[in-house]
């Protein structure tokens, strides 16, 4: 009996560590969407029909345009689940796009922030 318990246990916790597999909306059959928590039989139904009439997902916002149910919120834990669109999570092509961002505007920001080190040109004086 506890050898059965055990294997029971063992078992749980390997199909967890499984249960994270990423799946593209453009690729995925009812069966895949179905296996992403948050997307029941109604929602995977609404995103094969209208990839069927539409073509393929550009990205999340052609995504959350699309399909009726599908906004921001959803849109990210249906992300987290491991939903993709093109194999890119939403925080992969948000993080994409805050990257940009920050590459352009950090030597603006490193030049509005005064030396730390108590000299107005940035330099260090010699210890005495």
């Amino acid at each position: 009996m506890l050898k059965k318990l055990l294997f029971a246990l063992t078992a749980a916790f390997a199909g967890m560590s499984f249960a994270m597999v990423p799946v593209d909306v453009n690729k995925a059959d009812q069966a895949a969407l179905d296996g992403i928590k948050g997307i029941g039989p109604s929602m995977s139904q609404k995103i094969l029909d209208e990839r069927k009439k539409g073509g393929d997902f550009k990205d999340w916002a052609d995504l959350e345009q699309r399909v009726k149910g599908i906004k921001a919120k959803s849109a990210q834990r249906l992300s987290d689940a491991g939903l993709t669109i093109n194999g890119k999570s939403l925080d992969g092509a948000a993080a994409a796009g805050k990257a940009e961002q920050k590459s352009s505007s950090a030597p603006a920001a490193k030049a509005a922030q005064p030396a730390r080190n108590g000299s107005k040109d940035g330099s260090r004086k010699p210890s005495a």
